[in-house]
């Protein structure tokens, strides 16, 4: 049983809490009860956000591995923590993280933000510190001090708030102006191009009387769905033969909740500035959007439990490049300035 509960946080601003400016079509962001934002908490959070102090020898923060530019993700294969050891799984965004209410990393381990915020400062692949030192050396400074203390009172500093501070800030990373989103509010238009793009990716094809009736359906939005463009599930996408699911190299979401038929499956990642994040999935495998739609056109490998979504499309050329021209209309240029 989740230790907080949820309270949907209004779009006027209470006293020092503070909401974000909540596009539509987005739902409100769902905020714990214990940790509101304030204006005080996320100026907290966005220092700690860029202090490589959480790390064992100062030389790792959280942007080390979540750079703006890049849309909070870091352009490598699998991230690399302190003395450049390389870790297991590629960085994924942090688009839009704070509408993500559901287990979080690409496994599910972490239940909230709070909670995802605490588990990088102890991995030996990434921080490879400790809590009790990251608060020794915290309670240490006195503008750390101060901060803490307007940010949540006079309570001592512990990981529990720097979690909560952390968290904060990521729910104020919020993109809602790319050309998909003009589009949809009917100030812009798609090209030929970008138009068939979003036709495959909704499988528009469906609709026998309509524009589109005829072309290949690229089975995208049941797992990347509007307006995040997740579902926030967990599927096997099929990137690797598993004869036997009880031998899977990296078991994924059943390494944490310890379902064999879990085993192999990772959690579909939002899509939004996807243009900005290779490498791709869940092992940075792929290098560009054009090797993604290879491997989804190709049908995938075989798994008990590879998604029904993912078999052979039968893109051509045309189809594919039209696909990655509507991926690249989720790009939000102001969100990475």
């Amino acid at each position: 049983m989740r230790w907080w509960v949820y309270s949907i946080v209004l779009l006027c601003a209470c006293g020092q809490e503070r909401t974000e400016s909540i596009p539509p079509p987005f739902a409100a962001i769902l905020y714990p009860a214990d940790n509101p934002s304030t204006e005080a908490g996320i100026s907290l959070g966005e220092r700690l956000f860029f202090d490589g102090g959480l790390s064992q020898d100062g030389s790792i923060s959280c942007a080390s591995c979540h750079r703006p530019e890049l849309a909070f993700s870091d352009g490598l294969r699998v991230s690399r923590g302190i003395s450049g050891l390389e870790g297991l799984r590629n960085t994924p965004g942090l688009t839009n993280i704070g509408y993500l209410h559901h287990s979080l990393f690409w496994d599910g381990r972490a239940e909230n933000l709070e909670d995802q915020a605490l588990h990088p400062v102890g991995n030996v692949h990434e921080m490879g510190g400790s809590w009790p030192e990251v608060i020794e050396r915290l309670r240490e400074q006195r503008n750390y001090v101060a901060a803490f203390r307007k940010a949540f009172g006079a309570v001592p500093i512990d990981s529990t708030l720097v979690g909560r501070a952390l968290a904060q800030y990521q729910r104020t990373l919020i993109s809602s102006d790319s050309k998909y989103d003009r589009v949809q509010r009917g100030v812009e238009e798609y090209t030929a191009q970008e138009s068939l793009g979003h036709a495959i990716f909704f499988d528009l094809a469906d609709d026998p009387g309509g524009p589109f009736a005829g072309f290949p359906k690229g089975e995208c939005a049941h797992c990347h769905t509007p307006p995040h463009f997740t579902n926030q599930r967990f599927e096997n996408n099929g990137l690797d033969e598993m004869p036997d699911l009880t031998a899977v190299p990296d078991p994924g979401r059943g390494a944490v909740n310890r379902v064999v038929y879990d085993n192999g499956r990772f959690r579909n990642p939002g899509l939004r500035n996807v243009a900005l994040t290779a490498p791709y999935m869940h092992d940075g495998r792929f290098g560009s959007l054009e090797e993604v739609i290879d491997h989804y056109n190709s049908g995938g490998k075989y798994a008990e439990t590879r998604s029904p979504n993912v078999h052979p499309l039968g893109l051509d050329a045309s189809h594919k490049a039209a696909l990655v021209a509507f991926l690249h209309t989720l790009t939000d240029t102001s969100f990475v300035k």
